[in-house]
Parts: C-alpha cells; sequence; structure tokens
C-alpha cells in the first residue's frame, strides 16, 4: 500500500489512524521506507537503512505510546541504537557497532515510534552544516543546492521533505533550531536535564546540549516532550519543574506577553536585509495578537561570554574523544578526522585544570546575568540565523581552514549558542520565506524551564500563520 497522503499527516495524526484500524504500522513503515528510496539519492538524509529491523518492529507488539506505530529516525550521533552502526559523521569512528539503545531510544520505542534508521550530521556534530568528508552533504529538500543545517541536519531534511512527521535531533550551540530554520520546521531545544542523557552517557558538553526532535508541528513537539521528559532514577541532575503535560498547553491562550526584540549580534555586524525584514514583520505579527513588543535587546557582554566557554567546551570534547579513542583502541590517523576537529582536539588537550574550572565558574557567573533579564519580559526574539541557508560548500569542514569556518559560521549563526550556555528552552518556528523560496526561522527563547510558555506561543502562531502544508520540491 502507497498511502499517497501519508506526508500529510503529523506524528500524532498518522498515531491516531494506527489507533483507529484505518492503517497498520507496517503500512506506515513501507510508506517511510518508499520515501527513503526516492528522496535519499538526492538529499543524502539517512545514512543507516534499518529496515528489516523496522519491519520486524512494525509487525510485532508496540508500546501503547502517542507514536504507536509512527516511523521515526535516530541521528547518527550521541545516542546508540542496538545492533545498529555509530559514525558520529567521522572516518575515525567508522562503523562501530552499539550493543544496547541509550537510555533515551528506548524512551523513544516507548513512546511507540518504529526506529527506521540514522540521520546525517557532521563529524561530531561541530558544524552548523551538514557536510563531511566520511558522510557527504546533506541537502534542503527546499532546495538541494543549499545546506539543511546542522548538526541535525539529516534529521530535518527527512522530516522537511516528508520521509517521516518527526525525528530525533540534539543542540549544544543551535543544532535542532538551526536545521529547523533551514528546513521550515519547529525546533524545540529544551531545558538541559529536560531529557536525561545519563546513565549511559558521559555528561557530553557540560549540559550545554540537549535531545529532542523537529516535527512539522507544534502539538508534535510537545507530545514527544511528555513521553521522554521525565525524571531519571539516581540521576545526579534533577530535571526542572514542570507544572504538567505539555500537551495541555497546545491551545492554550498565552495571555498578554512581555516581548523583547533585536538584531543584535554578538559581533555587531548587521544580518542579511530577508532575515530582518523577517524580524521585523514577525515583530508586528505579535503585536498584532495583542503581545506588548518591546525592541530590545539583551546587552550581555558576548565577547566575554564565548570566552568563558571556550576551555570547558575544549577540555570536554578532548575528554569525551578519549573515551572514544580508548574504546576504539588506538589515535586517529592524520586523515581520519577534519581539520576542524583536529583544531578543537589539539586545542582541547592544552587546557589545564585551573583554565577548566576558571571557565566554568566564569560560565556560571555570566549567564547570571542573563538569566536575570528575563525577569524583565517573558520571551525574546532573534531570527535563528543572520542570513538565510546558505549554499552547499559554503561552510566546508573539508575544504576550509578552521579560522575560515568559524568566521562564516559566526555569519550564519550568530544568535542560537547563548541559551545553550544559560541552559534556557528556545524554539525556532517557520514563520518567514525569502523570495527565493527558502524557509527564514524565528527564535523565541523563554525563562529557564518555561517551555510551557513557549509551547503556547508557539501553538498561537501556528494557528494564525499556519506553516504545516506548505511543501518544498522535494516531497511526499
Amino acid at each position: 500500500m502507497s498511502l499517497p497522503n501519508y506526508s500529510d499527516h503529523d506524528g500524532l495524526g498518522l498515531a491516531d489512524l494506527v489507533a483507529r484500524g484505518e492503517v497498520s504500522p507496517a503500512e506506515l513503515t513501507e510508506a517511510a521506507i518508499e520515501r527513503i528510496e526516492r528522496h535519499n539519492p538526492t538529499l543524502n538524509a539517512v545514512v543507516h537503512k534499518g529496515y528489516d529491523d523496522a519491519r520486524k518492529a512494525a509487525a510485532g507488539p508496540l508500546p501503547d505510546g502517542p507514536f504507536k506505530g509512527v516511523p521515526f529516525l535516530i541521528k547518527d550521533l550521541g545516542v546508540t541504537v542496538a545492533g545498529w552502526p555509530r559514525t558520529s559523521g567521522s572516518r575515525f569512528v567508522g562503523h562501530i557497532v552499539d550493543t544496547e539503545d541509550s537510555g533515551l531510544v528506548r524512551r523513544y520505542r516507548d513512546s511507540g515510534v518504529v526506529l527506521l534508521g540514522k540521520t546525517n550530521t557532521p563529524e561530531f556534530g561541530i558544524t552548523g552544516a551538514t557536510e563531511s568528508g566520511f558522510l557527504g552533504p546533506c541537502r534542503n529538500p527546499w532546495n538541494p543546492d543549499h545546506i539543511s543545517g546542522g548538526s541535525s541536519g539529516g534529521a530535518a531534511s527527512a522530516v522537511a521533505a516528508g520521509i517521516v512527521p518527526l525525528a530525533h535531533a540534539s543542540d549544544g550551540l543551535g543544532s535542532i533550531r538551526i536545521p529547523a530554520a533551514c528546513c521550515g520546521l519547529v525546533g524545540l531545544k529544551v531545558t538541559r536535564d529536560r531529557n536525561p542523557n545519563l546513565p549511559d552517557s558521559y555528561d557530553y558538553a557540560q549540559g550545554l546540549v540537549v535531545d529532542h526532535v523537529v516535527t512539522r508541528t507544534v502539538r508534535d513537539t510537545a507530545a514527544m516532550l511528555d513521553a521522554t521528559g521525565y525524571p531519571e532514577p539516581a540521576s545526579p541532575y534533577s530535571p526542572p519543574a514542570k507544572a504538567g503535560l505539555y500537551m495541555d498547553e497546545v491551545g492554550r491562550s498565552p495571555g498578554r506577553l512581555r516581548i523583547a526584540w533585536s538584531s543584535e549580534t554578538p559581533n555587531g555586524r548587521p544580518i542579511d536585509p530577508r532575515v530582518q525584514a523577517a524580524l521585523e514583520q514577525t515583530a508586528a505579527l505579535l503585536e498584532g495578537l495583542g503581545h506588548e513588543v518591546v525592541p530590545r535587546g539583551l546587552g550581555i557582554d558576548y565577547r566575554a561570554l564565548y570566552a568563558a566557554r571556550g576551555p570547558l567546551a575544549g577540555a570536554n570534547f578532548a575528554a569525551g574523544m578519549r573515551r572514544l579513542i580508548d574504546q576504539i583502541g588506538r589515535e586517529p590517523e592524520p586523515d581520519e578526522l577534519e581539520p576542524l576537529t583536529w583544531a578543537a582536539l589539539n586545542g582541547g588537550r592544552k587546557v589545564t585544570g585551573e583554565q577548566a574550572l576558571w571557565s566554568l565558574q566564569e560560565m556560571r557567573r555570566l549567564t547570571r546575568g542573563a538569566l536575570a533579564l528575563f525577569e524583565t519580559f517573558d520571551v525574546y526574539l532573534t531570527p535563528v540565523m543572520g542570513t538565510p541557508p546558505p549554499p552547499v560548500g559554503h561552510i566546508d569542514p573539508v575544504r576550509l581552514e578552521p579560522k575560515e569556518i568559524n568566521r562564516r559560521q559566526a555569519a550564519a549563526f550568530p544568535y542560537t549558542p547563548p541559551a545553550n550556555f544559560t541552559g534556557q528552552p528556545s524554539i525556532s518556528l517557520p514563520l518567514a520565506w525569502s523570495a527565493e523560496g527558502l524557509p527564514i526561522g524565528m527564535m523565541f527563547t523563554g525563562r529557564y524551564a518555561d517551555e510551557a510558555t513557549l509551547l503556547r506561543l508557539a501553538a498561537q502562531l501556528e494557528k494564525e500563520q499556519p506553516w504545516k502544508d506548505r511543501r518544498p520540491p522535494v516531497w511526499g
């Protein structure tokens, strides 16, 4: 059964069809596989095809979760799937085969999804463009000559093309929100520790990295967070408190919010005029909905904040690589890591313990100031990116020198990192498109642990300016 309208449904919509007996999980699995085979030669979004495991799971008993029978993809970075290879986008890793599911993957399975395969990612998720010498570039369904974002670019490309309605993603400096913006999706970076990654994963990036999903609808984002975002026994990190189910927030009035907005960038340079226009249109839309909309930047010392992060981030990356090197049993050869990865590893190995602890202390001190600003407003609006999605190759981690890569990334992705530093929730919404037909995402950052307000606002904007039925050229 081809299910020609399969891609028109979000995840909860497909699960409802399964619950009513109108379609089987096996039929949904075949529909997704058909679309992978049709679109992956163009997009290179799916890098491991777990079709046999998916068909077996779809034919058997599935947990009675909110996404029972819905096809789902896992990012090839950070989490593990029993019996599946893991590359982290790196030639050095190759194809390690993991022996068990990570805790988050078990939670995904409990939600009822059927795991189909793994999605493309840049080497160790370092860049905001999903391009690597090992896995190759992932392309954007809205225009395959442009990037799908990174590091969850494969996930976003697959969801935007209608291959699956939602997919696993992770965000360390913007890696959920940037791909969502590039591909016209909803991408929520959750509060730190909302979705636990222990006990089977080390505390990568000291809490800066979080896992969630990219979706086409706000309700799918909320429902999956309800399914995965609950306390983990014996965790050394308590998850932030929440008032209730996030699905209950979808459709609930956000009330009259005080929303600050700005296009200020850390380096003070102006952004692309197309993005600036989209930002101003979004501010006007919010004002028209009755919110108090105030033009105001954060006014924080970005230079000090980024400098404070550097030593801790470098040492943490080197420590994570040490675990991987011990697992593989040898050091990487010169041609097994990309130049940017080598620069990060060599730099991280030079960080002293004193520098790393100073970095942690300074980060906490500076982020307190940023968090205090949110006591004067409810939500902060910026673009997700400084430009529309750049062409494939503009941020090439193999061809370009590390300094040039970082310069180009600073221009394209100036807005997302601070929410990782502070741990705040931050969501990308597809509220604009360029004249060339490329999505332009708007980013809303909330108070610490306040996903509820963001989801209420996102649902209001989704109703006012719908995006779900917009179709890219590579679709369905």
